[in-house]
């Protein structure tokens, strides 16, 4: 691709890089130019401007962005391309899910040509209909066919979305005296309806290892989650060991993410179990989110997994928490 400034008489075809304002009208950047853009050039006095020219061998920008993020998605579901427009395209979400990306080949995507670029979501994102997964970028106005073609190989089915492989969860809250009752559950079960699954009952059951593990055999959700009145502090705390006595097992204890660390996960017959912390009563971004999201969307998650979740885990401070992770300043 030529770049830079050209005689209004030989920019026929060139590509304006940067919008001008004429007398009676603009012209936008990115303009393929005309015979009828030239002579309102001249018109308006202009005789040189500064344009790209595509070489034979180049892509325009919305043809490469296109192509890249098309192979992108290859194979991939739930997600749909927006027309490209001014070198970019979207991946956008139709339905809720997780993001499950391959790094490795979106980096060696954009290891390719600077000029080409891709941004995603975090892994493991979650996101409701509408939302956008990643977006394509070309930043010059054509970039050579074979840079595009090889970026495309490297990044071939990069991305996709993990939808809910369930359809209804079980909450059972536990109660002692002054407990915080049915405090917390429009946040869980906004969690859940926003997976696209119902909360389909809350259970009540006293603060004790067997009436909870008798609770757990009851629930008839997919996936069952409980919250304690009391906080869950070993993992033989009564939530814990009332899924071993219900003849489930727990997969981990403690969360490397803030909220969420005492947070347990477990399994009974095959129905996923989650222990959530006190915390989980409030709506805010939480490490419960991100362990339900994934496990509602059928992406593997045990001990090991949990345990990756602590870079970048560090979520935004609760003000009303008892016990703030950054103690105030005394004056």
């Amino acid at each position: 691709m030529k770049f830079g400034p050209v005689p209004v008489a030989q920019a026929a075809g060139a590509i304006l890089a940067h919008s001008l304002k004429l007398p009676d009208q603009r012209l936008r950047k990115g303009l393929v130019l005309g015979p009828d853009h030239l002579a309102q050039l001249r018109a308006a006095g202009v005789d040189q401007v500064t344009v790209a020219q595509l070489d034979p061998d180049d892509m325009h920008e919305d043809a490469a962005a296109d192509h890249l993020a098309r192979a992108l998605l290859d194979g991939s579901e739930h997600l749909h391309l927006t027309q490209p427009f001014t070198g970019r395209v979207n991946l956008i979400a139709d339905r809720a899910g997780v993001v499950v990306l391959d790094a490795d080949r979106i980096n060696a995507a954009n290891a390719v040509d600077p000029m080409l670029t891709v941004a995603t979501v975090a892994p493991y994102h979650q996101l409701q209909p509408g939302g956008m997964a990643a977006t394509i970028k070309i930043i010059s106005y054509g970039v050579s066919v074979q840079a595009v073609q090889q970026a495309a190989q490297q990044a071939s089915g990069a991305i996709r979305l993990a939808t809910p492989v369930y359809d209804t969860a079980s909450l059972i809250l536990t109660d002692i005296p002054g407990s915080p009752g049915e405090k917390g559950l429009e946040a869980v079960a906004a969690r859940v309806k926003g997976l696209d699954m119902e909360l389909t009952e809350t259970l009540h059951c006293p603060h004790d290892e067997h009436a909870l593990a008798q609770a757990i055999k009851n629930a008839r959700g997919d996936i069952v989650l409980i919250l304690t009145a009391s906080a869950t502090s070993d993992a033989h705390d009564t939530a814990p060991q009332a899924l071993r006595l219900a003849g489930g097992r727990v997969e981990r204890f403690g969360l490397p993410v803030d909220p969420g660390n005492l947070l347990f996960l477990g399994q009974i017959g095959d129905r996923p179990v989650i222990g959530l912390p006190n915390s989980a009563r409030s709506p805010v971004l939480h490490g419960a989110d991100w362990v339900l999201a994934r496990v509602a969307c059928g992406v593997p998650v045990d001990s090991a997994a949990m345990a990756q979740m602590g870079v970048g885990g560090l979520l935004k401070e609760i003000p009303t928490r008892p016990q703030p992770r950054q103690p105030r300043q005394v004056k």
